[in-house]
């Protein structure tokens, strides 16, 4: 088998990423890439008055996100995170 059968356009990633993007946020559990600590997005640190909006870590104060409102839409950084781990749409566990 190809790796050209195998590859799909990006596009068809759409379902997927459309579930991932309209959970609670503050309810998904983020690992800090500084120091490894996991903990719900919820308890971190938000700064507001800044050009964009950024979320800290609450133990080692690393940035673990940071949005900018832009006119063409949003700008949005989480390399801070290593992973994030979503509740589910069910209200049940986060799904891994």
């Amino acid at each position: 088998m190809k790796d050209s059968d195998l590859r799909l356009d990006g596009n068809a990633a759409a379902g997927l990423l459309s579930e991932i993007f309209v959970a609670e946020m503050t309810a998904a559990l983020a690992t800090c890439a500084g120091c490894g600590k996991t903990s719900a997005l919820g308890a971190a640190q938000l700064y507001a008055r800044a050009p964009g909006t950024v979320l800290r870590c609450g133990s080692c104060g690393a940035i673990l996100l940071c949005v900018v409102r832009l006119r063409e839409g949003l700008l949005v950084d989480v390399s801070g995170m290593r992973r994030i781990r979503m509740p589910s749409r069910a209200g049940g566990d986060a799904a891994a």
